[in-house]
């Protein structure tokens, strides 16, 4: 009974339109504002959830365990079948961090079984081996540090490099192993002045996240910009979703990005409003195919989503993405 009612429930928040354009995903999502991060099945059906505090990235991992973090220094890998923690890392009180104003915005399991560790407020990227021990350390490049707005994501490309965007900067910067720059972006205003808040009706550069591109060219979301962009390595600007681009949605503070195997770019739009759908999918000529719609068991702040499968096959997680 329970579960009939989950699905009618969700189905009940779903645009209409979004349910004739395509099948359900299985997603991974999280919502600071309800404290929950959960996983959801292609019907709508809560598979998993656990409570959270304030979070900025989350990943299901090759072992079909979740890495999340339940605040903003602690990060946990825990097992969905049995809720168990089965590593974990306080940045708060590890790496020598003890009576620091620290905070982390962005983590990621590495191939070799590290965890990048991406700390604001100390400004350094750190990659901690299973033990919880410090084995790579880079600084980063901020203008003022500060613990809440030194970076948002940050992912280590195929190359090892760290490529990172850097929320209080306005800026998306390509470091190497050792620290230099190598590329970096800054996130344009458009000739818009900047407005406060959270919401459509704010705007700035604030970027959340960019994935380099198979193609070399670089896509980002630029926060409360309202906007994803496409930007090649000279720095140009050759694809864009501007915030009304799509009919009948507003974009506000557009998070994480996703790009599916055939193409398809999945949005988070977090602050937008119950009007609006929190995760969006759309072709690369703007048309949207999918929504993700659901205030009762999400809110205003929903702001990391992980596509797990397409039609029921599962997606394999890279550093790049193809486009």
């Amino acid at each position: 009974m329970y579960r009939t009612i989950l699905v009618w429930l969700a189905i009940a928040l779903v645009p209409s339109a979004s349910l004739a354009q395509s099948p359900g995903h299985r997603i991974l999502t999280a919502d600071s504002s309800k404290h929950r991060i959960a996983i959801i099945d292609e019907s709508g059906v809560t598979e998993w959830e656990m409570k959270i505090g304030p979070l900025h990235d989350l990943h299901w991992l090759d072992n079909g365990h979740v890495l999340l973090q339940t605040n903003w220094t602690r990060i946990v890998e825990v097992d969905p079948q049995t809720g168990r923690v089965t590593w974990q890392y306080d940045a708060s009180t590890e790496g020598g961090n003890t009576g620091k104003r620290v905070e982390v915005h962005a983590f990621q399991r590495l191939a070799g079984g590290n965890t990048l560790i991406a700390e604001s407020g100390t400004s350094r990227i750190i990659e901690v081996n299973p033990a919880g021990e410090i084995v790579h350390e880079v600084p980063l490049r901020v203008s003022k540090s500060h613990p809440h707005h030194d970076t948002r994501l940050v992912r280590q490309l195929e190359s090892g490099n760290y490529l990172v965007c850097h929320e209080g900067d306005g800026l998306v910067r390509e470091y190497s192993r050792s620290g230099e720059t190598v590329w970096e972006y800054a996130v344009p205003l458009f000739g818009r002045e900047r407005a406060p808040g959270h919401g459509p009706e704010a705007f700035g550069n604030q970027c959340f996240s960019a994935l380099r591109l198979d193609s070399g060219n670089t896509l980002i979301a630029t926060g409360n910009g309202h906007q994803v962009i496409e930007v090649t390595p000279d720095k140009e600007v050759v694809w864009e979703l501007k915030q009304d681009d799509l009919p009948g949605i507003r974009l506000a503070w557009v998070t994480t990005l996703q790009v599916l195997p055939g193409g398809n770019i999945v949005l988070g739009n977090c602050h937008a409003g119950e009007k609006n759908p929190q995760v969006i999918e759309i072709t690369p000529d703007k048309n949207v195919v999918w929504t993700f719609h659901d205030f009762e068991r999400f809110g205003n702040a929903l702001t990391n989503t992980q596509i797990l499968s397409t039609d029921g096959v599962p997606i394999v997680s890279r550093p790049g993405s193809q486009r």
